[in-house]
């Protein structure tokens, strides 16, 4: 049927989703889900909206979220964008905000959604080498370029820029759009967006699948200057004019007032976090430090594959990347108590 494609399509390099197995029965540490459920405000929330008005269109502009988002973060309605997932959101960043001469410059190690967004969008791009340490040197994006975009922490590695440190970025590229992608931040970064007020070019991105538990809703969004966020705007609505549907608008509002559960939640898989590294430390692995849901891990004597293999006959899924500077690494996700002594058992002696 390839006949029938446009010709871009043929030389396209499509994101691969960590696997979603069908099994129930297996320890699921490979996507970084959130092991706690939604906000029981937010479930309540969009209970109360399944009803007969699911046959009308949501609002366009999605304002209760819209609201609840500036409320949250002490800023302005205009300020935010949303979208049907921070991906959707990214898409549209990309498409709207980076598409210039110059190369795009993100980390070599980065969220791998990003070079195929290059492709889809015909956009120019140096992956910029992390150091030994796998950190961001601030200094290496010092250099022109058609704009910049990173995960704060970093993904897959989990490892947290300072705030002092994106804005060393931020002085040192101001006629470039800086993307900070904080799909992991609430696992204890400190958020980019107390910066968007002083830097017109910043664009901070984050997801309710993460901290809020809401994966399956598909919720993500942008914080910015006025001008960045009506490009994307732009975008949206010439693409799709109503991301978010009803029950989203309503479930993700309410998970955003519902700071109690959501402090509590993030706590917790911290703590978790914080046994896991200790546990596999104590088996001899080195861990990267990480202020996000998951942990990067390799282990001196044991090759990153043949442990991901075991683990899986152990019942227990893990991320394994091929990409040769983390070939020897494995991304393992915070679960619940439960599925984190799993997972240790599942290592066995070692």
């Amino acid at each position: 049927m390839s006949k029938f494609w446009s010709p871009f399509v043929k030389n396209l390099v499509p994101y691969v989703p960590g696997e979603q197995p069908k099994l129930t029965k297996l320890v699921k540490l490979n996507t970084n889900e959130n092991p706690y459920g939604p906000s029981p405000k937010a479930l309540a929330a969009m209970q109360t909206e399944l009803n007969d008005n699911l046959r009308l269109y949501p609002d366009p502009n999605s304002d209760v979220l819209k609201q609840a988002v500036a409320k949250y973060y002490g800023v302005q309605g205009n300020q935010v964008f949303l979208g049907n997932g921070s991906d959707e959101v990214l898409a549209h960043i990309f498409h709207g905000l980076l598409q210039h001469d110059k190369p795009l410059l993100f980390p070599d190690i980065s969220y791998s959604f990003y070079p195929v967004y290059c492709g889809l969008y015909g956009i120019s791009f140096d992956a910029v080498p992390l150091d030994e340490q796998f950190q961001i040197n601030p200094a290496d994006y010092a250099k022109p370029n058609g704009g910049i975009i990173f995960p704060n922490p970093n993904a897959p590695t989990g490892c947290l820029l300072a705030l002092d440190a994106v804005e060393q970025i931020l002085k040192a590229s101001p006629e470039s759009v800086v993307v900070v992608d904080e799909a992991y931040i609430d696992f204890g970064g400190e958020t980019a967006i107390a910066l968007v007020d002083r830097y017109p070019n910043l664009l901070v991105t984050q997801t309710l699948s993460k901290s809020r538990s809401l994966a399956g809703l598909r919720v993500g969004l942008a914080v910015g200057h006025p001008d960045l966020i009506e490009a994307l705007e732009r975008i949206k609505n010439s693409f799709n004019s109503y991301p978010i549907d009803r029950l989203a608008n309503v479930g993700a509002a309410a998970a955003f007032e519902d700071r109690e559960y959501f402090e509590k939640t993030c706590r917790l898989v911290i703590e978790h976090r914080e046994w896991v590294v200790a546990q596999l430390k104590a088996k001899g692995f080195e861990v990267l430090p990480s202020a996000a849901n998951f942990i990067f891990a390799r282990h001196p004597q044991h090759d990153a594959a043949g442990l991901a293999a075991k683990l899986r006959e152990q019942g227990v899924i893990v991320r394994h990347f091929k990409q040769e500077r983390i070939a020897q690494f494995l991304r393992i996700s915070i679960g619940t108590p439960e599925q984190n002594q799993a997972l240790i058992n599942g290592l066995g002696q070692m």
